[in-house]
């Protein structure tokens, strides 16, 4: 039997996961995955004065998935869209502790849905 070896922030995320949920009144939200065959997590931003004011996420997956989307959210919540747009897949395995090898694609989730949030938040205030 294979037995995953997650780090203890991996599984405090994923047994009390941060900002999960939805926004009502989001202005922006950003999706990325596939929802056909696997991991899949939507990330809403509620944006004020250039700055992530709240953030909250759905996620379909495995424990680093659900992991990662939480830490997302941790690392992005007060950060300026500029900030936030940094954070990087590694910075969110990063501040678990490290992700098993073949759950680090998971961390991508987190930051291409987040840089898809503020995108599509760009989008709205600019139209």
């Amino acid at each position: 039997m294979y037995c995953e070896s997650f780090t203890d922030k991996v599984i405090d995320h994923f047994m009390a996961p941060r900002n999960c949920g939805t926004i009502p009144d989001a202005n922006g939200e950003g999706s990325f995955g596939d929802p056909g065959c696997g991991d899949y997590l939507t990330i809403q931003i509620k944006v004020k004065d250039n700055c992530i004011e709240d953030i909250k996420f759905l996620v379909f997956g495995c424990t680093a998935a659900v992991a990662s989307s939480s830490m997302t959210t941790v690392l992005a919540k007060g950060k300026t869209l500029e900030e936030a747009l940094l954070i990087t897949d590694k910075d969110i395995a990063d501040a678990l502790d490290g992700l098993p090898e073949h759950k680090l694609h998971c961390s991508v989730l987190g930051a291409s849905a987040l840089k898809n949030a503020i995108e599509d938040y760009t989008t709205k205030i600019n139209a």
